[in-house]
């Protein structure tokens, strides 16, 4: 239990540092998590992305209205049913995600030269191996 204790708290920290090197704006987090909710799962209505996330259509749309003014999103006609619009991440988003990506694996990196030795390196590589299996539970 100890050991879960540890890593919860490290791979807490280790976010937070990593959140420091690249801020998304003024993005909330219900903004930020349908933004990669569009990026990893692709253009969605409103309402499939308001139960993908499980929260009220209103809440969505509200979410989505402030990503669409930021320049984030764009809507067009759903091509199956016009009533809908289908909501997509626009350019600008795309190059800001990887960006901020781009950015924090740089932190990340400079930070790994600087702190560990090789052997702690080698030690990090089997690491990693471990906590994918451990992700995909």
């Amino acid at each position: 239990m100890a050991l879960a204790v540890e890593l919860r708290v490290v791979i807490a920290k280790l976010s937070r540092r990593l959140r420091e090197q690249a801020q998304a704006g003024d993005l909330t987090s219900a903004q930020k998590s349908a933004l990669l909710r569009l990026e990893r799962d692709g253009p969605a209505t409103v309402s499939a992305l308001a139960r993908a996330e499980s929260v009220r259509p209103q809440s969505m749309g509200a979410t989505v209205a402030l990503l669409e003014q930021a320049g984030l999103v764009s809507g067009s006609a759903d091509p199956t049913d016009g009533r809908q619009t289908v909501i997509s991440l626009t350019a600008l988003c795309r190059k800001r995600l990887k960006e901020t990506r781009a950015a924090r694996e740089d932190w990340l990196f400079r930070a790994m030269q600087a702190k560990l030795a090789p052997a702690d390196l080698a030690q990090l590589t089997a690491g990693v191996a471990v906590l994918e299996r451990l992700a995909d539970l």
